[in-house]
């Protein structure tokens, strides 16, 4: 029988890379039958082919009781039809329902696939009131502590194993390396690709590009790619509108990478914030498997991927000053840029291809999705 997986997310975008572009084609691949339940129409997204779409709202800031409601219905009814349950949002494991009479074989085990520093996450969001955010991470770690007693845990980095008092799989959060050679690094245009964010340096690349437009040696053009938050998107629009930066909007992540190749260098301008220290940036590995040379701030993640495979240049955080000799100094080292990027396509075809972390992913998932795995769908005793 082929192996029948529910995977079902609130919160992020149907069209997330490691969800749609690397875990469901991992799974198609390998002949599962894939039930996805995602907000297509909140995000205004068109369902893959091959899975069987199941639309549900979509949970934002404050406003997710109907999107957990929804989602927790979709689980009692497309739940018992599945071998393994797959969840993205830590909040989804209280959508699980307790079915303390339901036959063994109708339970599927339920799988968290934990990317993302939750608590770290929580403590910036704009929504939660700073007078509970302290609270809110002492819930998110007691939440951790009770769903690795009764689902299976699936963890995205190695640095996350610490939360978690039992050993659990790590699957990185590796990228999709292509076959093909890219060209060398250009020299005219500077790329991001990602969600934009006052966090994530969308600020620092608009200066950046304002520093670098209308220069009389010639114009470095600084391309963004990628959905803006609310709170910038004035900010963003002014910049595209005067010539600073090209925004490119929101484009699918399979369209966007064939973007990035042939690009002067590829920015990670990432804030010094706990949620991005300890996990690596998709943004960076996709550059280095495109051989395009990273410039980044010193996170923790994004600095030893670019210092342990010399694959880019680390600036201080919020310097756009030092971003611009970074980049001018490429610019007019073809030579180093050429190098840089070379390495970092190396180092992602040796050690951050999907290809290879994928086939382990949709082992797992079909090791536990066996009836005689134990699952997660009742943890009350009986």
């Amino acid at each position: 029988m082929r192996l029948r997986i529910l995977v079902v997310t609130v919160v992020h975008d149907p069209d997330d890379a490691r969800i749609r572009y690397r875990q469901l084609a991992s799974l198609l691949e390998a002949g599962a039958r894939v039930t996805f339940a995602a907000p297509f129409t909140a995000y205004g997204r068109t369902p893959p082919d091959d899975v069987e779409p199941v639309d549900l709202p979509r949970a934002a800031g404050r406003h997710r009781t109907a999107a957990l409601l929804a989602a927790r219905r979709v689980l009692a009814r497309e739940g018992p039809l599945h071998d393994v349950v797959l969840l993205h949002d830590p909040e989804l494991l209280l959508a699980v329902p307790a079915q303390r009479r339901a036959a063994p074989g109708a339970r599927p085990t339920v799988v968290w696939d934990v990317h993302e520093n939750t608590g770290a996450a929580l403590r910036m969001k704009r929504w939660v009131p700073s007078a509970l955010r302290p609270a809110a991470g002492w819930a998110v770690r007691a939440a951790e502590r009770w769903a690795e007693g009764r689902h299976r845990l699936l963890l995205a980095e190695e640095s996350y194993r610490d939360r978690f008092r039992r050993e659990h799989p790590v699957v990185p959060n590796s990228v999709l390396v292509p076959d093909d050679d890219p060209p060398p690094p250009g020299d005219r245009r500077v790329v991001y690709l990602g969600r934009l964010t006052a966090a994530r340096g969308v600020r620092e690349m608009i200066e950046l590009g304002r520093l670098l437009s209308g220069r009389s040696d010639g114009e470095v053009q600084v391309e963004l790619i990628g959905p803006a938050d609310a709170d910038v998107r004035d900010d963003l629009a002014q910049a595209h509108d005067r010539g600073w930066v090209t925004h490119h909007g929101f484009v699918p992540n399979r369209a966007a990478l064939p973007m990035l190749r042939g690009a002067l260098a590829g920015l990670a301008m990432l804030h010094d914030q706990p949620n991005y220290a300890r996990s690596r940036p998709t943004k960076v590995m996709e550059y280095m498997a495109l051989g395009v040379p990273v410039v980044t701030t010193p996170n923790p993640a994004s600095a030893d991927l670019v210092r342990r495979y010399g694959s880019g240049l680390v600036v201080p955080f919020g310097d756009p000053t030092a971003a611009v000799e970074a980049v001018l100094g490429l610019r007019g080292d073809a030579r180093r840029r050429t190098e840089l990027g070379a390495a970092g396509r190396a180092a992602a075809v040796r050690d951050l291809d999907w290809r290879v972390d994928g086939r382990r992913f949709a082992e797992l998932l079909s090791d536990w999705g066996r009836p005689s795995a134990p699952s997660g769908w009742n943890p009350a005793p009986e």
